[in-house]
């Protein structure tokens, strides 16, 4: 139990006991945090999702663009095309994937850079233009559930520089966190190797049989089980448990068969077309 005694005003004094049942730190300093001790044990993956994204995304579009075109062009029956076509895919398509990220990367990053340098020249206007910045950010704690006085000393506290104040509009009114800039050289080079991993599993599996019905079967299989791997795998490290896994398992498998069936039969009809 803890005594507390509250003043009262004009000397006036009343003694109340509140009976608070104060939880035993048996932890160690230099052990896991308190939480761990109450019972408190969990593990957001959100900070995952940008990363998971592009690499789910490179691997499973690596290996069904490149088994897509290696199908498509063995349902003509041109065995040494079919191996061919698959090493054009798979260097084309780890390019463009590593252009296009890049651009589209570097884009944003453009666009962070111009918000923060704004946010920063509005905090140089005066008194009156950081009065409207405060009235600004306080507003927006206030929507997130603060009372407007407790907001109001947030807002101050977060903006005693012209610095501090900028990182404060930054994450909270724009949601860019200023130590965490998006970086275009990284994002385009894991869009690429991711790429390649899933490229490289079909081309692989049909460049040293030989003949073309037995590529084909080789790609279609090995291609089935990369699906099922990528799309368990994504929603693993997404947090997903074994129901989550199967379901994102089978929606890969089931939209890359789609493609490379809808590819193959192009093939068999323009091939059958073309001889």
């Amino acid at each position: 139990q803890r005594r507390v005694h509250g003043d009262l005003s004009a000397g006036m004094a009343s003694e109340m006991d509140v009976s608070v049942e104060m939880p035993t730190d048996r932890s160690d300093p230099s052990g896991p945090p308190p939480e761990d001790a109450l019972g408190h044990k969990h593990k957001h993956h959100i900070h995952r999702a940008v990363w998971l994204r592009a690499a789910v995304l490179g691997a499973n579009d690596g290996l069904i663009s490149t088994a897509s075109v290696m199908l498509g062009v063995g349902a003509s029956k041109s065995s040494d095309a079919m191996v061919a076509s698959g090493f054009a895919s798979l260097f084309a398509g780890a390019l463009s994937m590593a252009a296009g990220e890049y651009v589209s990367v570097a884009s944003q990053q453009d666009m962070e850079e111009v918000d923060i340098e704004l946010e920063r020249l509005e905090h140089q206007k005066g008194p009156a233009a950081v009065q409207r910045e405060l009235d600004e950010l306080t507003s927006i704690y206030v929507e997130r559930g603060l009372t407007q006085d407790l907001a109001r000393q947030v807002a101050i506290q977060l903006s005693q520089s012209t610095d501090a104040a900028v990182r404060a509009h930054a994450r909270d009114e724009l949601g860019i966190d200023m130590d965490d800039l998006s970086n275009p050289i990284p994002a385009a080079i894991a869009s690429a190797a991711a790429f390649v991993v899933g490229s490289i599993m079909p081309l692989l599996a049909g460049a040293f049989l030989p003949t073309t019905n037995q590529r084909i079967g080789a790609v279609c299989g090995v291609s089935a089980v990369g699906l099922l791997g990528f799309g368990a795998l994504g929603s693993r490290l997404g947090g997903g448990d074994c129901w989550g896994m199967t379901k994102g398992a089978l929606r890969v498998l089931v939209g890359g068969s789609i493609a490379m069936g809808i590819t193959f039969a192009a093939g068999s009809i323009f091939g059958a077309a073309g001889g």
